[in-house]
């Protein structure tokens, strides 16, 4: 049975293994990115059916890495996160096609809920 892919990307270490314990317990295949190249790498060769963004990432911003990934796949959903008050950015990011934001440091049960709503786990 192949399971859902998640792909988790924020250059915070602490976070990324946080959000990868989560969803590994709840039964999701899950990837991990630091940076945008490491995102799009995944993207590639993975196809994760779901994204979980960091927008404030050095290098390539989460803008930039959401626009890159729609190129590749224009039905990737993902879920972006932001510092508290990046109004602009989360606006942008929604035209971009960006499901929902939630702003750090965020709530882990309502990022568990909204992974639930937009990426159902199918019964094995």
């Amino acid at each position: 049975m192949l399971k859902e892919k998640i792909l988790i990307v924020d250059d915070q270490y602490g976070i990324r293994i946080l959000l990868n314990e989560v969803f590994h317990k709840e039964g999701y295949q899950t990837f991990q990115a630091a940076n945008g190249f490491q995102a799009l790498e995944i993207v590639e060769n993975h196809s994760p059916d779901l994204v979980l963004l960091d927008m404030k990432i050095p290098g390539m911003d989460g803008i930039e890495i959401l626009k890159r990934m729609k190129v590749v796949d224009q039905d990737i959903r993902v879920i972006i996160m932001t510092a508290y008050g990046e109004l602009d950015m989360i606006q942008e990011a929604k035209d971009l096609g960006a499901l929902t934001h939630f702003a750090k440091p965020f709530d882990i049960d309502e990022i568990r809920d909204a992974v639930k709503k937009y990426l159902p786990l199918k019964a094995n």
